[in-house]
């Protein structure tokens, strides 16, 4: 984990029957204030960890920049949490005021602080074109890979994960966070910094496919979803908007919601 800061806490805790405590890994909340230009656009609940690569893919996500507009990300640490200073170009401005958020997101929150009906169900620009396509049995590979690297989860049982998988490589980048829409920012804050091509590879979560999670996908410019969980009808609706083929691989088999080109041959719905 970077940026020097723990991500969990060991306490004590009775089981049911027990004589004595037991010690118990439990991940941290801590409030992130993402700053713009001097001003704080949002405060979210996030596991302290990555917190430069979920400021810089909070920034992308949230379409206030471009991946070569945004510069040095300050992390400075309060006594109350954390602020991550981001300086942007003037004309960004206008974007940032129309999208201020005005309240604290708690961990599971993707829409939390807006302030309009159009903000919620804002655009998105479709994908980039790409030649991926996935075979079915790397669906699965990509969704046991990327449990394989959790750590935190592995301590503490309580977070979301989100990777990149390429094909011929398997998932290059993953992070953990116990909200799940943080989990994507952190990842596409990382694929930024490491310049990863994301026409060259699928997201693969370990959360819903929900609408907000849609919109962060493609605003990353990632052709595929991969997860182990159904996705909502509004992100359905979403993604094929927008270009990315949703995807779902669990017990009931491998169910391609959108775009089903991208995936070989497996079952279409």
């Amino acid at each position: 984990m970077s940026d020097g800061l723990h991500p969990y806490r060991r306490v004590a805790a009775h089981e049911t029957g027990a004589a004595e405590a037991a010690p118990v890994s439990l991940p941290e909340e801590t409030p992130v204030a993402v700053v713009y230009n001097g001003s704080t656009q949002a405060v979210m609940m996030t596991t302290p960890a990555d917190i430069e690569d979920f400021a810089r893919g909070f920034t992308l996500t949230e379409g206030f920049a471009e991946a070569h507009e945004i510069g040095e990300v300050e992390i400075v640490e309060q006594p109350n949490g954390i602020e991550a200073r981001i300086w942007l170009p003037e004309d960004k401005q206008a974007a940032l005021d129309a999208r201020r958020r005005a309240q604290v997101g708690p961990v599971g929150c993707g829409l939390c602080g807006i302030d309009s009906l159009a903000q919620a169900a804002r655009e998105v620009r479709a994908v980039p074109a790409s030649n991926l396509v996935l075979a079915p049995s790397e669906i699965a590979a990509a969704l046991q890979a990327l449990r394989a690297m959790q750590p935190l989860h592995d301590e503490t049982r309580a977070v979301h994960a989100a990777g990149f998988y390429v094909p011929g490589r398997g998932i290059v980048l993953a992070r953990e966070d116990v909200g799940r829409h943080n989990a994507l920012d952190k990842l596409a804050g990382a694929m930024a910094a490491a310049r990863t091509d994301p026409a060259s590879g699928a997201v693969v979560l370990t959360s819903r496919l929900s609408l907000e999670m849609v919109q962060k996908t493609a605003m990353i410019g990632a052709p595929v979803m991969l997860s182990v969980s159904q996705p909502t009808a509004h992100a359905v609706r979403l993604a094929e908007e927008a270009g990315v083929a949703l995807v779902t691989h669990n017990r009931h088999g491998t169910r391609i919601f959108t775009h089903h080109a991208r995936i070989g041959s497996a079952h279409v719905l």
